[in-house]
């Protein structure tokens, strides 16, 4: 076993050692080209930590909803991954960072990798490939998505997530990220969102707001009197597991803006501020949950964290290391009571998704116009200082006319395509879809047949009961239909 390993080793290090021998013997090795392969692998690696948030955006929405809906949440991921990657070649990339006007790209549709660098001017010096800026960006855009499609949780067609998907990559976002990070009027304004509290978050979080409305709160989770019940998601380790596979997708998604780890390392700086306002949030949240209902509520400390690290997204390299902690302890208490209030006002939104990224990303990019130092926003060249560190109120304004810009455009946009579609071809499933469960009633499987397949029969956990109803049979566990 242990010559196989070591075989194994010596293959990998003949494998990299191969063409990095044949660029020295060619005399090839010059610092420019070494600049961009180190900065590459940089971006590569951090494109990669992104994508795979993916996996814990599946973990931590299956575990939120109930059994007879986790296959289909779980699932909806890889098909709202699949289409972030097509749209966003075919047209995305082209209206967010295409050369056009400050509302819209125009040019780089179909996009046929770094030979249409002449599409692109706003990466032309940034010394990274083009083909890996797409691939970064698409990444940012695919979980995006990802928020938008959470409000629609447990209730929304399949067919949905298709079309929605489509339309919002292709003339929401890509909009959005043009006015801030495409040449548009936002960026010019000196809009400070490093990565993406406004751009991805607001974004996806008004889309997911728009959904909620619309479809209407799920089947049992109002009383009579408007009085919310508690609708318990049914794997409580699902949604831990996935916030730290969150957390570790983060470094990706905020140092990795930085897209190079040479210079002064900057990428280390941005690290560490996200990665102390991700600890203040998980700590305050579970501390107000604690102090308001008298117990100590995880998925409360879960929000917090993600609060937190979508508040610190766009000000992680504007603002100093203890400014981080305050963001994100802010963030962890600020989610915690948004998220109480909308669902006692009647907004069922079961994953969070508006009081998680909309509110915090509010909070982030505000945040920034008042901790933003002036030696911090000199280094990145963006904007200018905050009104805690001189700045006055410049830098305060240019955030909060990017928040209502951006919330305004996309709830706007998002009502009149959803709108359309829930006229044209319906949003929801029928009630007793809902009640079967989307697993069985959109992919004619459970993603947990053998436990579904027991409830069904009668074989259930104590305390849980059959009802028989007129739309046929539901599990039913404290009054509340499973």
């Amino acid at each position: 076993m242990k010559k196989k390993w070591l075989f194994g080793l010596l293959a990998a290090v003949v494998a990299f050692a191969f063409p990095v021998s044949a660029f020295a013997a060619e005399g090839e090795v010059t610092a420019p080209v070494l600049e961009i392969g180190l900065n590459s692998l940089f971006v590569f690696v951090a494109a990669m930590l992104v994508f795979f948030m993916q996996a814990g955006f599946a973990l931590l929405e299956a575990g939120t909803v109930r059994m007879k809906n986790a296959g289909h949440v779980a699932g909806k991921t890889v098909l709202t991954l699949g289409i972030s990657v097509i749209v966003w070649w075919a047209v995305g990339f082209g209206f967010a960072f295409g050369d056009g006007n400050s509302f819209l790209g125009t040019t780089g549709f179909l996009f046929g990798g770094d030979q249409a660098i002449g599409s692109f001017s706003v990466f032309s010096e940034i010394g990274v490939p083009l083909n890996l800026m797409f691939l970064f960006q698409m990444a940012f855009a695919a979980v995006s998505l990802a928020i938008a499609c959470g409000g629609m949780a447990e209730r929304a067609k399949l067919s949905v997530y298709i079309v929605f998907g489509a339309l919002f990559l292709t003339i929401i976002y890509p909009v959005v990220a043009h006015w801030v990070w495409g040449g548009g009027w936002l960026g010019a304004l000196g809009m400070q969102d490093y990565a993406g509290s406004t751009v991805v978050h607001l974004t996806g979080a008004t889309a997911a707001l728009a959904a909620t409305i619309l479809l209407k709160p799920r089947l049992g989770k109002y009383n009579k009197d408007g009085k919310p019940n508690s609708i318990p998601g049914h794997n409580q380790v699902f949604t831990v597991l996935g916030v730290i596979i969150l957390w570790i997708g983060w470094f990706g998604f905020n140092p990795g803006s930085a897209l190079t780890p040479l210079g002064d390392g900057f990428f280390g700086y941005v690290l560490m501020t996200t990665n102390l306002a991700a600890a203040a949030g998980a700590v305050a949240a579970l501390l107000i949950s604690w102090a308001v209902m008298g117990k100590s509520d995880i998925p409360s400390m879960l929000n917090g964290v993600l609060a937190a690290l979508v508040a610190i997204t766009g000000s992680c390299a504007f603002v100093e290391a203890w400014a981080s902690i305050v963001i994100g302890a802010v963030a962890g208490v600020l989610t915690f009571f948004t998220a109480r209030w909308f669902e006692r006002a009647g907004l069922d939104d079961p994953i969070y998704a508006f009081s998680v990224h909309g509110m915090a990303g509010v909070w982030g990019a505000i945040s920034t116009g008042l901790f933003a130092t002036p030696e911090l926003a000199d280094k990145t060249g963006v904007g200018s200082a905050g009104l805690f560190y001189g700045g006055g109120f410049g830098q305060l304004g240019v955030q909060i006319l990017g928040v209502i810009g951006t919330f305004a455009f996309v709830l706007a946009i998002s009502f009149l395509l959803l709108g359309g579609m829930k006229w044209l071809m319906g949003l929801r499933v029928t009630e007793e879809e809902e009640m079967m469960g989307l697993d069985i009633s959109e992919h004619g499987t459970y993603g947990y047949p053998e436990q579904m397949n027991q409830l069904l029969s009668g074989t259930t956990a104590p305390g849980a009961n059959v009802k028989s109803v007129p739309d046929g049979p539901r599990i039913v566990k404290n009054d509340t239909a499973l």
